[in-house]
């Protein structure tokens, strides 16, 4: 098993001189969760945008890293707004690895909980799951095509 950390809003922290969030080029706050588990799981920080920034450029080095990853079951740590196409994307290549996407609607850095929850439950459904591309937000879980993120209700749902 291998995480990717790409950003997004589970690692944002708050610049109090700005006064503004910002994904920072660092893995501090997965590092924050993963040592709260038992298990060792190899992490690695590829891209540190908020989903919104990232582009098909982005896709395809997210893409290529899982492909020549050894691993067969990686877990990518991304923003919520585009999840779902960076799922698309990689779906779109057919490897045969499980590849979950999981990332938080709130920074680890402002309340852990979720972020935690969700990267906790990323890694059990990685290691039960089935070769495709899913997506693990707040207890919804599934293959991407089913999961999405409702942006008027602010929350994921199984469609």
């Amino acid at each position: 098993m291998l995480i990717l950390n790409t950003g997004g809003t589970f690692n944002k922290r708050y610049d109090s001189l700005k006064g503004e969030l910002f994904v920072p080029n660092d893995n501090r706050a997965v590092e924050a969760v993963l040592k709260s588990l038992v298990i060792d799981i190899p992490l690695q920080g590829i891209l540190y945008k908020d989903s919104l920034e990232m582009d098909n450029h982005d896709r395809s080095l997210l893409a290529q890293t899982i492909a020549q990853s050894n691993e067969k079951i990686i877990i990518v740590v991304h923003g919520t707004d585009t999840m779902d196409l960076s799922a698309e994307y990689v779906a779109s290549l057919s490897l045969d690895k499980v590849v979950v996407f999981t990332g938080a609607m709130v920074p680890f850095s402002i309340d852990p909980v979720e972020a935690t929850a969700n990267l906790s439950m990323a890694i059990g459904y990685a290691n039960n799951g089935s070769v495709g591309v899913h997506i693990v937000m707040q207890g919804v879980m599934g293959n991407f095509v089913h999961v999405k993120k409702n942006k008027s209700a602010g929350k994921f749902e199984y469609v």
